[in-house]
């Protein structure tokens, strides 16, 4: 159910609003306004971002989700250490390298999709 709401939120918000959402609001329930102007919503994520979710769930509740993996591989894009994305996700370095080895064989998987089966490999 989680990855269902963390697709639903990236489809609404994009990846980078989904990113300033989880990094505010990540593992909350969060209540999201019908008018979010009279609410704390658009300075913690943005004025668009939050009449997007307003129009998606108004006057709702939604989980928000941890994204670690997400959030992680963004991080390692942004240059950070294992040793500081451990301490922004509140994970060991060794969880971090698990977390990363996972979303790595996931990106392979996924890509391997994509190849059209008929293809010879040439390379």
């Amino acid at each position: 159910m989680s990855e269902d709401l963390t697709e639903e939120l990236m489809t609404i918000l994009g990846e980078d609003d989904f990113f300033t959402l989880v990094e505010a609001h990540a593992g909350v329930r969060l209540y999201v306004p019908a008018d979010p102007g009279r609410s704390e919503l658009p300075t913690t994520i943005g004025d668009q971002a939050s009449w997007r979710l307003a129009k998606a769930y108004p006057g709702g509740y939604i989980k928000v989700p941890l994204a670690r993996e997400f959030r992680a591989t963004r991080y390692v894009g942004a240059q950070m250490t294992n040793r500081d994305i451990a301490r922004r996700l509140g994970l060991t370095e060794s969880g971090v390298e698990k977390l990363l080895k996972r979303a790595r064989s996931a990106q392979k998987v996924s890509s391997r999709k994509l190849d059209d089966p008929r293809q010879l490999k040439m390379f």
